[in-house]
């Protein structure tokens, strides 16, 4: 877990710690944990006050897209190689938002394929592609994650039949299913999976043990789980539950 993270996960479940705290739970110096500080407030994260900081973030909110973008990120490229891998060349894919759906994007570059994204982290990533064909949903932005959503978003969706749908979720259960933080988020992805023919999740270990408020999809609807998790509990429930599990 880095650092920022770790700070970030305190504060928001004491409510506010001081400087001195976090820099007895982390080992960092005071020093270093005041420009960390100044990181995660200018992420909207947290709230500084003078020797510490209080959360900005609910408990069952999600972290801002600047904060997960560095979480992680060795487990989430090799996801994303897995996951290109599984695509062909002449494919149409639905292409969620998230950290590991963007990398998945940047793989995707030189590939000659048809890809809608569905945040404009990834349109961007894209955007230059000599091979690609590249289509771009209508939307609302959400601001810093530049997830598309709202109606024009789903009309799109509905408008369109991709090969596969390519979806990261923010949690991942056999019990549960498919979960999001963000009300209009599941909306879009329940609509990307309704409008392929083969969904894969595309999953860090980390979204193996969390369920979040909104309720996207049983695992039945979902052709196979490409994560970094290996083995445990977690993937053997997903495996009972007659999902393809793919190891990055």
């Amino acid at each position: 877990m880095s650092r920022l993270k770790q700070i970030s996960e305190a504060v928001r479940d004491a409510g506010s710690l001081g400087v001195a705290e976090l820099a007895a739970l982390t080992g960092a110096s005071e020093m270093t944990i005041r420009r960390d500080l100044e990181v995660l407030a200018a992420q909207g994260v947290l709230e500084r006050y003078r020797g510490g900081a209080r959360s900005l973030l609910l408990r069952g909110s999600e972290p801002p897209f600047a904060l997960r973008s560095d979480e992680n990120t060795d487990a989430k490229r090799r996801i994303a190689a897995v996951v290109a891998g599984l695509l062909a060349d002449g494919e149409s894919v639905v292409l969620d938002s998230g950290t590991t759906c963007l990398e998945v994007a940047r793989l995707l570059h030189d590939r000659r394929m048809t890809v809608m994204p569905l945040s404009l982290h990834a349109v961007n990533a894209l955007s230059s592609s000599p091979a690609l064909t590249l289509l771009v949903p209508g939307g609302r932005p959400r601001p810093g994650e530049l997830a598309l959503t709202g109606p024009l978003t789903l009309a799109s969706l509905e408008s369109l039949r991709f090969d596969t749908a390519v979806i990261g979720c923010c949690g991942l259960s056999a019990e549960h299913g498919m979960t999001a933080f963000d009300l209009e988020d599941a909306s879009v992805k329940r609509a990307a999976i309704a409008s392929a023919r083969r969904v894969i999740a595309a999953v860090d270990a980390s979204k193996l043990t969390r369920t979040a408020l909104a309720h996207v999809a049983p695992v039945s609807s979902l052709d196979a789980v490409v994560t970094d998790a290996d083995g445990d509990d977690r993937v053997q429930g997903l495996t009972a539950a007659g999902v393809t599990v793919v190891t990055a």
